[in-house]
């Protein structure tokens, strides 16, 4: 059945062909906005990796990756969920220095995503990565980055209007931070997606911290990969969406671990098997340079900026009969 949900009265605002150019100048704007607040330069990045090399993001540990075996090669491929792992190995092999960062272009397969007015098989992602010291290595630094992020989405935003001012949602510059203990403790009767609703409807636009450990309650806010983000040290961010009226994450993000982290985050995920995994024996032995990064959503943040009620009506993807046949009555066109 159908998660589709429908807003009362929702009329797209732009037609076909002006929806393509608005996305196409957010895309463009965006990056320019991004690339400049971050310091960060654009490089070019794979759409599938060796299993062998350990380098694939695992999500939750449930997502079976779409796979492939290369006659050639002799080595079976996965396309990518992110890049949270393989922008890291790619800024020691580039020689990027403390300061200095990468972004790219990140095109995934999730094909256990459950669909609905946000989530699609397909994502589209800009990833990102940027060498810190280990003085950087503190929430401090974490919401100066956030800040940084929801700065560039807003002047983009404010860009968009200039070129089609009939678009006008606004976002808050304010950003409001939480950790998940601290949104656990403020509404303890509700799930974890309704926690964030609640808060981000009240903030509108919102920092919800420390995501992959559990929480005094016995379970975690969500789940979160064990060998990327430090979970004491990462987080999502938020904007409100008025046109579905729920929380929009637009970005998750921290500060990656180090071999301490990995090595605690490890044992209490039940991971060790990872420890023999190359790009994880380079992280123990710390060989890599300590980072920050993350992962921007390039259709969900057209859809928020176009105040649009469904992904597909900013991508092309793959929609199950029940989807088509609701967004056809409602009037919302899926490209």
């Amino acid at each position: 059945m159908s998660k589709t949900y429908v807003p009362e009265g929702y009329c797209p605002i732009l037609d076909a062909y002006d929806t393509q150019r608005a996305i196409a100048y957010i895309k463009h704007t965006f990056q320019e906005e991004f690339s400049a607040a971050l310091n960060l330069k654009r490089v070019s990045a794979p759409l599938f990796v060796t299993r062998q090399s350990g380098l694939n993001d695992d999500l939750n540990g449930v997502e079976r990756p779409v796979s492939f075996d290369i006659p050639a090669v002799g080595e079976d491929a996965l396309v990518v969920h992110s890049l949270a792992k393989w922008k890291r190995l790619a800024l020691k092999r580039y020689h990027f220095v403390v300061g200095n960062g990468l972004y790219t272009d990140m095109n995934a397969i999730r094909r256990d995503e459950d669909l609905d007015n946000i989530h699609s098989i397909y994502v589209d992602q800009w990833d990102w990565e940027k060498i810190i010291t280990a003085e950087n290595r503190n929430l401090d630094y974490l919401k100066l980055i956030v800040r940084a992020i929801v700065r560039a989405i807003c002047d983009t935003n404010d860009r968009l209007h200039v070129r089609f001012p009939q678009l006008r949602v606004e976002l808050d510059r304010e950003v409001a931070f939480i950790t998940t203990q601290e949104l656990e403790d403020l509404y303890p009767n509700l799930s974890g997606s309704e926690r964030e609703d609640a808060y981000v409807k009240e903030h509108h636009t919102a920092c919800i911290m420390q995501i992959g450990d559990k929480l005094r309650s016995g379970k975690p806010h969500g789940g979160r990969a064990p060998d990327y983000d430090d979970w004491t040290l990462n987080c999502d961010i938020f904007f409100w969406d008025e046109v579905l009226g729920r929380a929009l994450e637009i970005s998750s993000m921290g500060i990656r671990v180090d071999a301490a982290a990995l090595d605690r985050q490890l044992k209490a995920s039940g991971c060790d098997d990872r420890r023999e995994l190359p790009f994880h024996k380079m992280l123990l032995n710390n060989e890599l340079p300590l980072t920050i990064g993350g992962g921007i959503g390039q259709s969900r943040l057209s859809m928020l900026m176009m105040g649009c009620a469904h992904i597909g009506e900013v991508q092309s993807s793959i929609w199950d009969a029940d989807t088509i046949a609701i967004c056809e009555q409602a009037r919302i066109p899926l490209l």
